[in-house]
């Protein structure tokens, strides 16, 4: 089953989905300029190999639904995601108010 719902801030709206898959769930809330993702998130693959892309990203891990997403604290993010001021350790709502 895939779901897909607005999350609403104080900065605007972002788009969160969650997709069940066997097993696991995969869980992302998105908005134009970057995207929050559960555990399932290749930050390193991002930060490294991809990193021209200044993709703005930040993972959180052990999260099944887009509220546990927005209320974690970030495990990893990439450099694009610092630029903007998004660091490890910040909750996920904290980081979706500076990627709107």
């Amino acid at each position: 089953m895939v779901q897909m719902r607005p999350v609403a801030i104080a900065q605007g709206t972002a788009v969160g989905v969650e997709v069940e898959l066997p097993r696991t769930h995969l869980v992302v809330v998105t908005t134009d300029k970057g995207f929050l993702m559960c555990g399932a998130l290749d930050v390193a693959l991002l930060s490294t190999k991809l990193r021209q892309r200044e993709i703005v990203a930040g993972r959180a891990v052990g999260v099944r639904t887009i509220d546990e997403l927005l209320a974690a604290p970030l495990e990893s993010v990439t450099p694009a995601a610092e630029a903007l001021g998004v660091t490890v350790g910040m909750r996920g709502s904290d980081a979706i108010a500076r990627m709107l």
